[in-house]
């Protein structure tokens, strides 16, 4: 065990304020469905019933219950990882081998002790949650191939970026923030375009949509919006759930238009195009790149930040290590700035919700109705079991999208 001081106590308060927050929330939120989840929400009587909407709830605090034991089993061991001194122990023995090699495993240990312990969990929530409510379709053997092709994506893309982090804190200077900086930027613009064409294929089978009439409809809307998109695809998503969604992905000539086939099944065509506007409206108001210029700006602080962070010989002393080389320096500022995030959170998601709110009403200008896409979440807040009534202080840290309700209320004044 690691001796407790002034900074590592601060610390320890932040992250253990953080975790029982977060934990806190996900209660109040199920005590608030729990509470007020017994009534049929206007516009939904047609739809919903007292059976349907019983099944909602209980879908809904099923999967907070396992959150929250998901959570405070990886915060538990978590902080065994930090105050048992096991990463002191761990960098010592590391002190001969090449530091970047050495950072690659330095780094994998927490990483893989985490990944260990989320797995019954995954488990879990899918092969006994999503299968009680008729939502899982995948087999173990699908689930077990999920998770090693996940894993060899992580390490080949993590190993990477590591390691030229790594080079340029060792080797360029005190400038090595605006090079990791600039890296990361350009990382994100790679991914938005490697993504849909690289590694989604990877686990889903996409093929060209087979409703010809459909199709036509897709291709004349994004036309008159101005969009050219490279294919319009449905997904293989029943090969694993049966939740329906859509979305558009991708960057210049790698832009797609993807449906779930769950989505095409469940859905009428016009339904259909609605969603696919909204997604539209993102591209026409500028939300993805709003939205890269955010992160471009939060990383370049943290960046900055780091780079007078990781000369704290203080900071190497609170966390029990002996020595001060760049890979646990780089790793002590991720899990310092770990729960920071968590209170910042609510800042990005009401970013976040007022780009969603400005979507929707671009369907209108699109569509010059919104009535489609009103049906359309109803529809598939009905086959997803959505919570139609989540707590406010729930939604301030976890909703990227504005609540169903308000998002039906706005929609329904341009019927």
């Amino acid at each position: 065990m690691i001796t407790i001081n002034s900074f590592l106590s601060a610390y320890l308060l932040i992250y253990l304020v953080s975790s029982v927050t977060d934990i806190i929330i996900d209660l109040i939120n199920g005590v608030h469905l729990r509470r007020h989840g017994k009534v049929i929400p206007p516009g939904f009587e047609e739809i919903i019933d007292q059976e349907k909407l019983g099944r909602i709830t209980d879908y809904t605090v099923e999967n907070s219950r396992l959150t929250v034991a998901r959570t405070i089993a990886g915060k538990i061991v978590f902080l065994f990882i930090i105050l048992s001194g096991l990463l002191p122990w761990l960098s010592d023995i590391l002190r001969e081998t090449n530091f970047i090699i050495a950072g690659l495993i330095f780094f994998t240990i927490p990483s893989l002790a985490g990944a260990i312990v989320d797995l019954p969990f995954n488990f879990y929530h899918i092969f006994r949650i999503e299968e009680r409510y008729g939502f899982n379709t995948r087999t173990v053997k699908i689930w077990v191939a999920d998770l090693l092709k996940s894993l060899i994506i992580t390490v080949i893309i993590g190993v990477i970026l590591l390691s030229l982090l790594l080079t340029m804190v060792g080797y360029i200077g005190s400038s090595w923030w605006v090079w990791a900086w600039l890296i990361f930027f350009l990382f994100q613009i790679l991914m938005s375009i490697i993504y849909p064409t690289i590694i989604a294929p990877i686990f889903n089978k996409f093929t060209p949509i087979r409703d010809n009439e459909l199709d036509e409809d897709i291709r004349e809307l994004a036309q008159r919006e101005g969009i050219n998109v490279k294919g319009i695809f449905q997904m293989d998503a029943t090969k694993r759930s049966r939740h329906t969604n859509a979305y558009l992905s991708g960057l210049g000539k790698t832009k797609r238009i993807v449906l779930f086939d769950t989505l095409l099944e469940a859905h009428k065509n016009d339904e259909i195009l609605a969603v696919l506007a909204h997604e539209i409206g993102h591209l026409k108001k500028g939300h993805i790149r709003k939205q890269l210029i955010i992160r471009c700006i939060a990383s370049f602080i943290l960046f900055f930040l780091a780079s007078r962070m990781i000369s704290w010989d203080f900071m190497y002393d609170s966390f029990g290590f002996s020595s001060t080389p760049v890979y646990v320096g780089l790793f002590l500022i991720a899990i310092i700035w770990e729960p920071v995030g968590f209170f910042l959170s609510p800042l990005f998601m009401s970013i976040s919700r007022r780009f969603e709110r400005e979507a929707d009403h671009y369907v209108y200008r699109a569509l010059k109705s919104t009535e489609p896409l009103a049906r359309a979440l109803k529809r598939m807040a009905l086959d997803n079991l959505a919570n139609l009534y989540p707590h406010p202080l729930y939604v301030r840290f976890n909703y990227s999208h504005p609540p169903l309700l308000e998002r039906i209320n706005n929609l329904s004044a341009h019927f």
